[in-house]
């Protein structure tokens, strides 16, 4: 059975922040993740954890200034000294939360830089961050997202990504496969996961077109559900979608899509 994680930065936009933990818990969730912890005191968000008996699966490294339109900032050489500098900003949080997996965004490659010195950049943070996070025993996740959501985005393939967790070789580094962004930029979903579940970590999931529940779209779930489980995936599915309406009211996809 698919183990599911409510995404509180997508998901219950009907309340605030940390009252979204209180309804994933009464909708059945048993995890959650989000994008970023560093809008609130980690106390705050320890709490509702222990409140509501949720385990936190993932959230991300410090990207910058979310609402002025950075997505990260890994493979830029002006902003390496920030880059670096919310690495132990994101050890803090991960030691409260029980966290043992942050996702690294790679950001947008800055207009008029060379490819090749914004990969050099990425690689060597990466590098930096993989090393820094090994001995609190977290890994370190990348993921390929689509370049229509987020034009200009530097990784964008899982080609790309698998090369660069080979090149490299970090015990801790893995890929972060979201489904809904593959499906978008290359499909193949099934057997891309099967030849490279050793090197996925966390998966997430939603529909095309809109970025809404599983089953309102093109993409097969319940193939995927049952696929996923049939070839040993035991990780967390985050639920990284934008609901259609009301987040309860859209959850009936769980038991549709995953009875037998």
């Amino acid at each position: 059975m698919p183990k599911f994680a409510a995404n509180l930065s997508m998901m219950y936009n009907e309340a605030p922040f940390l009252d979204r933990f209180a309804l994933a818990h009464a909708a059945g969730f048993e995890a959650v993740e989000f994008l970023f912890p560093y809008a609130h005191e980690a106390e705050q968000i320890a709490e509702r954890l222990r409140r509501h008996q949720l385990k936190l699966v993932l959230f991300n490294l410090p990207c910058g200034d979310w609402n002025g339109g950075d997505r990260g900032m890994a493979c830029d050489p002006r902003r390496i000294e920030e880059f670096r500098a919310g690495v132990p900003l994101a050890l803090e949080y991960a030691a409260e939360l029980g966290v043992t997996q942050l996702h690294c965004m790679a950001g947008k490659t800055p207009g008029g830089l060379d490819p090749a010195r914004a990969r050099d950049t990425y690689l060597d943070n990466l590098r930096h961050a993989a090393d820094l996070l090994q001995p609190a025993g977290i890994d370190l996740l990348i993921e390929p997202i689509n370049h229509y959501d987020i034009p200009g985005y530097f990784l964008n393939h899982s080609k790309q990504a698998l090369d660069i967790i080979d090149e490299l070789a970090r015990p801790n580094l893995f890929l972060q496969y979201d489904i809904y962004h593959m499906q978008r930029m290359e499909g193949e979903l099934s057997n891309t996961i099967r030849a490279n579940l050793h090197k996925i970590k966390h998966m997430q999931i939603a529909d095309t077109p809109g970025r809404h529940e599983p089953g309102t779209g093109e993409i097969n779930y319940r193939h995927l559900f049952a696929f996923i489980d049939a070839i040993g995936y035991d990780g967390w599915l985050g639920c990284e979608y934008v609901p259609a309406g009301d987040t309860n009211a859209g959850l009936g996809w769980r038991e549709q899509l995953t009875s037998a």
